[in-house]
């Protein structure tokens, strides 16, 4: 055997006179080239061998603990075959290490292909093979958890007090993308099921990040973006204002979100691996409308013209694929807001996004797991329906009705009993399904320039007498909490979040199978923090004759503010467009702080309802001191904002500028023609840069709501109007010229490489937050019974059809208790033979509910609710639900439980 490493590309070349098994190492000393492993055959039950799954002994390796740190490396079985091919009669056959076999130091170890009978008792050699080269480097990393508060915590997006969550629709993930260059530049994406970004989670990532790796990854070239879901706990902000209705900050709600992150871009970073990724667009047309039309109309008409529609259409996906197994994700910027779920909801859930990437995830899984290797057939075109999680998992079942209830009055429901805090993660659907031997496939549905956008696509109506809203204010009868969006699948709002998220699980798959424009170039980034409360600003002179100087102001909140939108009306007398505020309203808001006489000129016409830029009691109520960044991957540029733009923001004017193409990262909720604008300027510099390098093929793209929120930017237009939008664009009616100055310096920069300057460091403000909510004190339950125990069943020799929903409510506890990080707390089970449970559904399925509630507000007895609406795919059988909780004791120590209901029949 010859190991070689030729050229210091950090590729080995291999020559071997007979056969080998290597695996990938790590973190080994440099001399320890490879260790010998003896291949001792296939696993096996008593009557079974599966041949798909491979025993290795590694020499020196003899106990359980010392194979966890081959979990996951590469492996390759090598032999002499008797033909030449490509010149060579060596043949390859790759794997991985997938766990461990008993206690001896023996893994289980899966193979693209199952490895020959000639092959057991060889002796292999383990080597190290290096992963850090090719042209691009990509990882998708998916599902991993972010576990929130399921009782209890007000949900952030609708400031509706009363909106706190009591369950789970479906469980909120981080995705995260890492393009590296080899020994270069690397950017992470990170993709997140939350309302927004937040500056202190960012900070507090950053900081975990770089104790792990130092200056690898900083707030130069990591991107945390939210998906603007309003199902979401809040309390993980650090500005007062953000922090009101869920009554201060939740600790528990935060760190689960830092946590999730970390753990996302540890375990992207840890599965990097050589590949290729390809762009492509198109358009969806009806996943949003514009939810305040009167103010786009008071841009330019000229500027409108040039645009089809008043929201944009246009889909951005990027498929990534590895270079050994194929397709192993997409990314994908479309704007609609994460509103399909109401103001009255209070399920956890991811809204129309996450469903679409729960659908494409699947989908792709399923057809994956159908065809050999785990690839999916370019060629061949798979209907493309919403998949079920575990159609592939479950054997040909009892065809006979009557021997299926039979089956069903012998599993009666079981008392609860105690358990382990992991069995329920050991029970999670994905967690069965998940392969070993390949990468996970992770599909994220990102936000883009959302501040206009509604999913609720039929419009607005008064749910008084159903007319038509109020074009200009949005109301009925002057009264604005009337007036309601409805979506597609109206009145029931799952319905609605289903239709949304399935059309844009739909486009992403046709976008997704055509990708066929590979992305090249370079990896770049840019970033430096600007103070957006002060900041000099030259704009085009109203009349023409070159320029003036007007400045941004502090932060502040307009009357509109406070009417909400169509998706989430506010209370009281507010309303849209409302340019003059009232007495009354005025009189409270001087209690708190009434506003300078600069500070009211500098914000017109926006009459100011909260000063917020200058409350600084107990601690700042906004922020001032933002990120702006830039991303480049090849021709593509990503622009994250902090918050959501409208549709038109101001072009870039004056003098052309020289521009390296890079992406542009900054935060916020652009309205449509904000964003558009934005792009249109981008565009232009880039194109324009002296060398040539962007041509008209360059993409960009807006990521809303990242690393930080700061709320809305509209167009000088459209902030003159004063609906909602307007009213919350913080910092002033030329905001969003602001943003395009400070980002032609980034690109003057990058033309010149001159070093930018960091600016004002964000402040860090853990230290000083308070929270109001009251902690879990005791569960109880009534004497006699235990935590688990079902307190409604299913009736005796049930029997269910596809579309029937099956509902059992057992004794339960705070779910604040445990997160079940990675776990669940529902499960649907179908019986396999004559007692074999089998995880078919759980608390991250759409079919899924899982609802809790107290009989009184402060009792300390509590209900847990599942309700399963069996999905057209579900196989004929015989099912359970079961029930996974955490309770708290006088003395505050945590117990586990479990418990399941009667058996029933699905026919």
């Amino acid at each position: 055997m010859i190991l070689s490493v030729p050229d210091g590309t950090g590729r080995i070349d291999l020559r071997f006179s007979n056969c080998c098994l290597s695996i990938e190492l790590a973190e080994r000393p440099a001399q320890e080239l490879y260790v010998r492993g003896t291949i001792l055959g296939y696993k096996r039950s008593k009557s079974n061998q599966y041949p798909n799954t491979s025993l290795i002994q590694i020499e020196g390796v003899n106990t359980k603990e010392e194979v966890d740190w081959y979990r996951g490396k590469r492996m390759a079985y090598i032999y002499k075959a008797k033909v030449k091919k490509n010149g060579s009669q060596y043949r390859c056959i790759w794997g991985k290490v997938s766990r461990p076999h008993g206690n001896s130091g023996v893994v289980r170890a899966k193979f693209k292909s199952n490895l020959p009978p000639r092959s057991m008792g060889h002796y292999g050699d383990v080597f190290p093979v290096i992963w850090l080269c090719g042209a691009k480097i990509i990882d998708n990393y998916v599902v991993v958890g972010l576990p929130r508060p399921a009782a209890d915590v007000n949900m952030m997006g609708y400031a509706n007090m009363e909106q706190t969550t009591s369950g789970v629709h479906f469980r909120l993930r981080a995705r995260t993308f890492i393009v590296a260059e080899p020994q270069g530049n690397r950017i992470v994406f990170v993709n997140l099921d939350a309302c927004m970004a937040s500056q202190l989670v960012t900070i507090k990532v950053l900081e975990k990040l770089k104790a792990r790796y130092g200056d690898l990854y900083s707030e130069h070239n990591v991107a945390i973006s939210g998906t603007h879901t309003h199902a979401g706990p809040g309390g993980y902000l650090q500005y007062v204002i953000y922090l009101v209705t869920s009554l201060g900050f939740v600790r528990q709600s935060f760190d689960a979100v830092v946590d999730g992150i970390e753990k996302s871009i540890v375990q992207a970073h840890e599965n990097l691996r050589p590949g290729s990724i390809f762009v492509n667009k198109g358009e969806l047309i009806d996943a949003g409308v514009n939810r305040s039309p009167s103010a786009y109309l008071n841009n330019p008409s000229t500027e409108r013209s040039k645009y089809k529609y008043n929201v944009d259409k246009e889909m951005t996906l990027l498929k990534f694929v590895d270079d050994e197994w194929g397709p192993i994700g997409s990314f994908n910027w479309f704007a609609t807001h994460g509103t399909s779920m109401s103001r009255t909801n209070s399920l956890i859930s991811g809204d129309n996004k996450g469903a679409a990437a729960r659908f494409m995830e699947d989908w792709y899984e399923k057809n994956a797991i159908q065809n050999d290797n785990g690839r999916l057939n370019p060629e061949k075109r798979e209907v493309v329906r919403i998949p079920r999680r575990v159609s592939s998992v479950i054997p040909s079942l009892h065809e006979n009705r009557k021997e299926l209830m039979e089956l069903a009055s012998s599993f009666q429901s079981s008392p609860g009993k105690p358990t382990t805090k992991i069995s329920s993660v050991a029970r999670r659907v994905r967690s069965a399904l998940r392969q070993a031997d390949r990468p996970q496939f992770v599909s994220a549905f990102c936000q883009s320039n959302v501040g206009d956008v509604s999913p609720n696509v039929l419009g607005a109506f008064c749910i008084d007498t159903g007319l038509p809203c109020d074009f200009n204010h949005s109301t009925c009868n002057g009264k604005n909490e009337l007036c309601y969006g409805r979506g597609p699948g109206f009145p029931d709002e799952f319905e609605s979040t289903r239709i949304i998220g399935e059309r844009q699980f739909r486009k992403a798959v046709e976008l997704f199978n055509t990708a066929s424009e590979q992305i090249k170039g370079k990896v770049g980034y840019l970033h430096a923090y600007v103070d957006f409360s002060k900041l000099e600003v030259m704009i085009p002179r109203e009349g023409g004759g070159g320029y003036e100087m007007v400045k941004t102001c502090p932060a502040a909140m307009g009357f509109a503010f406070a009417a909400g939108t169509t998706d989430g009306p506010g209370a009281f007398d507010f309303k849209q467009g409302d340019d003059k505020g009232n007495p009354f309203w005025r009189l409270v808001r001087n209690l708190l702080k009434n506003p300078s006489e600069e500070q009211v000129k500098c914000q017109n016409p926006k009459p100011i309802l909260l000063d917020t830029g200058e409350m600084k009691e107990p601690y700042d109520w906004a922020p001032s001191v933002l990120p702006i960044q830039i991303l480049r991957i090849g021709q593509l540029v990503i622009l994250s904002v902090p918050g959501a733009p409208t549709l038109f923001s101001s072009i870039i004017a004056g003098n052309n500028v020289k521009l390296e193409s890079y992406g542009l990262r900054f935060f916020l909720e652009f309205t449509t023609m904000a964003g558009r604008r934005l792009r249109a300027a981008v565009k232009m510099v880039l194109t324009s840069g002296g060398n040539k390098e962007f041509n008209s093929n360059i993409h960009v793209v807006i990521a809303g709501l990242t690393n930080t929120y700061s709320q809305y930017v509209t167009t000088f237009e459209e902030y003159q109007v004063q609906r909602y939008e307007g009213a919350s664009t913080l910092y002033g009616p030329h905001t969003l010229s602001a943003y395009i100055q400070e980002f032609r310096k980034l690109a003057v920069a990058l033309v010149t490489s001159q070093a930018v300057e960091a600016g004002p460091q964000p402040p860090d403000l853990l230290d000083k937050q308070i929270s109001f909510l009251t902690p879990v004190v005791i569960d109880m339950t009534p004497i006699g019974v235990n935590f688990g125990d079902v307190k409604i069943d299913v009736p005796s020799n049930s029997t269910f059809k596809r579309g029937d929903t099956v509902t059992v409510t057992f004794w339960s506890a705070c779910p604040r208790n445990d997160l079940m990080t990675e776990g669940t707390y529902a499960l649907v089970e179908i019986l396999q033979g004559a007692d074999e449970w089998t995880p078919s559904y759980d608390d991250d399925d759409f079919c899924l509910q899982f609802k809790w509630s107290r009989p009184a507000k402060l009792s300390p007895r509590s209900y847990a609710t599942m309700e399963w609406t069996i999905p057209d795919s579900a196989v004929s059988g015989v099912y359970r639900i079961r029930h996974f909780g955490a309770s708290k004791g006088i003395l505050g120590s945590i117990h586990h439980f479990t418990g399941s209901s009667s058996a029933f029949v699905v026919a």
